[in-house]
């Protein structure tokens, strides 16, 4: 009998139910065995008669012999376990590090707990384990390996080990509850529910794991948006030192220039009254001689001499006639205002050269913009391919759906925004009158609309041929050169920003800025009535030609 047990394993000889050496073992029909009081406490329990590891149900109760052969192999075991337990409690032993689980029999230094105990509800270092191994009465508690706070592993209504799930009210059940409280509900063994819940916790884990991952690729996204945005800072600020440079220059420029006219024109006439006091002091010079030879002459007594010389001292010195000349200051009327006209056209050039450079920018976020038969008024004609519209002056039949405009001659655009930049060309040669902007999604599209900033609209309008205006709070009127036959329209819905450009002339018409954006944006399009044909050219959303 030893030397065939030397060939068998001890789990072999393991009760399923309390997990120890079997103790008086029986078998049941189906072959498996159990200590006979485990089963037998099992089936006082269990209805129908039911075997806990193959699930065989018996139709009556099987009456069961102890196995006298397995008892006998099970206490050879059960020897070799005490001589086992017995030789290595004289090991040492180590004392509990934080993170395991330390033994409760344990007085002062606390050691490592090797097994818990379900029934005691305790955990046990190797010493104090020893009963459980060798006292009959002990050895049916069920052992784990070491685990902290056991009662929340009991039912705390029968005190019974929680080894089942109850499904229907999804909480760990004893074998009680299932009889009692759980009798009709769906229990199935923790196990296969642990393998359940297993799953799809590892289904949960990779779901994570996936978020993690977008979340982390967002991250790099943002860093590489920081990244971009700071190079284009550094090269926005690099052209703006570059043009204030230059302006500054310009100004110094037109200064030095300025106070350089105004110095010529003084030095002009110092030169001038130089040469008038130069000739006036040599006429002054001529005549004191003159007079020195006078009074001499008056002086003498010699009457022939006075005679002879009064003929030449009579005639008058050659002098110049003064009385009509005269040293002016120079006029300086107009010599600012054209120094500044002429930095006010240097200016105006640079001004293009940077509004080129912005509209080429805006230029990048061209998108693709067709019209929304489902918006437009009735009397309306839109091109088959949405991109033209116009005024008829039939009103169609149409459903009055609660998109549609019914008053306002005006169409929105099939597609809308609500991030990022945008930026669409509408050509408008040939028209006396119309309407471009964006509009949000909630605007009122039924009766007469009062277009502001406040109720939705960011719009400009050309009325009576070279009147624009802008529907801010309140109205502004635009002062244009000229009258743009393209607008094109550009916005950036977080920066809070609608600007309308001239296409051709390169120029800003207006922007509307420090907006607010909470909805969906729409390109707003209002051809307005033909007046008998005088406005009869429509509004046609144009290709984007970017700007060399």
């Amino acid at each position: 009998m030893s030397a065939a047990s030397c060939l068998l394993t001890e789990d072999q000889f393991l009760c399923s139910i309390c997990l120890d050496v079997f103790t008086d073992p029986v078998t049941t029909p189906c072959g498996h065995n159990f200590c006979k009081t485990c089963i037998t406490q099992h089936w006082d329990i269990n209805v129908p008669f039911q075997c806990p590891n193959c699930k065989k149900i018996f139709s009556t109760r099987p009456e069961l012999q102890v196995n006298t052969f397995i008892s006998e192999v099970a206490a050879q075991f059960r020897q070799s376990a005490q001589q086992k337990a017995s030789s290595s409690s004289s090991s040492e032993q180590q004392a509990a590090k934080p993170g395991e689980v330390p033994c409760d029999v344990c007085t002062g230094t606390k050691l490592k707990a090797l097994k818990s105990c379900l029934v005691c509800l305790d955990s046990y270092c190797e010493t104090h384990l020893e009963p459980h191994l060798t006292r009959s009465g002990l050895k049916r508690h069920q052992l784990i390996d070491p685990v902290e706070n056991l009662e929340g592993r009991m039912c705390t209504k029968h005190d019974k080990l929680l080894e089942l799930f109850c499904k229907t009210d999804q909480m760990c059940v004893c074998m009680l509850c299932t009889v009692l409280d759980h009798k009709t509900h769906d229990v199935v063994p923790l196990k296969e529910e642990y393998e359940g819940k297993n799953a799809e916790l590892g289904k949960i884990e990779a779901e994570i794991q996936q978020m993690i991952q977008k979340r982390r690729l967002k991250i790099q996204e943002m860093k590489h948006s920081v990244g971009l945005s700071k190079e284009d800072a550094d090269r926005e600020i690099a052209d703006g030192v570059q043009v204030f440079t230059a302006l500054k220059e310009s100004v110094e420029r037109s200064q030095a220039e300025l106070i350089d006219t105004i110095k010529e024109k003084q030095r002009k006439t110092e030169k001038q009254a130089e040469g008038f006091i130069k000739e006036l002091e040599q006429e002054i010079s001529e005549l004191k001689k003159r007079s020195t030879e006078v009074e001499q002459l008056l002086l003498s007594e010699d009457h022939l001499n006075l005679l002879q010389s009064f003929t030449s001292l009579n005639a008058a010195p050659p002098t110049k006639d003064w009385t009509e000349v005269s040293v002016c200051s120079p006029s300086y009327d107009g010599t600012v205002r054209r120094a500044v006209n002429q930095l006010e056209e240097t200016l105006s050039k640079q001004m293009k050269k940077l509004f080129e450079a912005e509209l080429k920018r805006v230029q990048q976020s061209a998108v693709d913009v067709t019209l929304d038969p489902d918006t437009a008024h009735p009397e309306l004609i839109l091109s088959d391919d949405g991109k033209q519209v116009k005024h008829g002056d039939v009103k169609k039949n149409l459903p009055d759906n609660p998109e549609r405009f019914d008053y306002c001659a005006c169409v929105l655009a099939k597609q809308s925004f609500s991030s990022g930049r945008f930026y669409y060309e509408v050509q408008v040669k040939g028209k006396s009158k119309w309407t471009l902007g964006v509009a949000r999604e909630s605007i009122n599209r039924k009766g007469n609309i009062t277009a502001s900033p406040q109720n939705g609209y960011w719009l400009i309008w050309l009325r009576n041929e070279n009147e624009y205006k802008a529907f801010a709070d309140p109205s502004v009127h635009l002062s244009l050169k000229s009258q743009p036959e393209k607008v094109g329209v550009f916005v950036d819905y977080e920066e809070g920003l609608v600007s309308f450009y001239d296409v051709d002339a390169a120029a800003l018409i207006y922007s509307f800025t420090g907006c607010s954006f909470t909805e969906k944006l729409f390109p707003y399009f209002g051809p307005c009535t033909n007046y008998d044909g005088k406005n009869s050219a429509p509004l046609i959303i144009s290709p984007v030609n970017h700007t060399e």
